[in-house]
């Protein structure tokens, strides 16, 4: 049980059965505001903790800041995708493999807080002028075999920036 309080230190993502304004509006701002949680957590950390997992068999820090950004570019694609077609089938990718190339492994993390922070920025302001209408739009997930709906999107990556910033904090307190 251990083992998975680490793997999931903020638990999984549970969709609510209706999803209020409030709860909405929460999930836009830890979105909007990952990129500078994530740096005031990582900018302390001397660089050798980088490339500390934050459990045993798990990703490094760095691992896990380069997925983040890998992540939501797709999450971003993923959006867009849905704003602009109808019940978009996504790409789904091997976010397992990708963590394992070269630059997810070794490159300093400064590149992606770079993208996060641009990244971030757009997709925030996509969010905020969200209509009822456009937070109801749908993407198909081949590997799910589900419709997902882009408030419900918005919590599960509302969720998985919070989850990996909390795999960020086990690295820093366990050094």
């Amino acid at each position: 049980m251990k083992d998975q309080n680490l793997k999931y230190p903020i638990g999984k993502f549970v969709k609510p059965l209706v999803i209020s304004k409030e709860e909405l509006e929460k999930w836009i701002e830890i979105i909007g505001t990952f990129p500078e949680a994530l740096r005031n957590e990582i900018e302390p950390m001397a660089d050798n903790l980088l490339d500390t997992p934050y459990r045993e068999g798990g990703w490094t820090a760095r691992q896990v800041i380069h997925h983040c950004a890998d992540s939501h570019i797709n999450a971003f694609i993923r959006f867009k995708l849905a704003l602009t077609e109808d019940n978009p089938v996504i790409k789904p990718y091997n976010e397992a493999l990708w963590a394992e190339l070269i630059d997810s492994k070794f490159l300093p993390v400064k590149f992606s807080l770079s993208i996060l922070k641009g990244l971030h920025h757009r997709w925030y302001v996509v969010l905020k002028n969200m209509d009822d209408e456009m937070l109801k739009r749908k993407y198909i997930h081949p590997e799910h075999g589900t419709k997902f709906t882009l408030e419900e999107a918005i919590g599960m990556y509302a969720r998985h920036c919070n989850h990996h910033l909390a795999h960020i904090k086990l690295v820093n307190q366990n050094s």
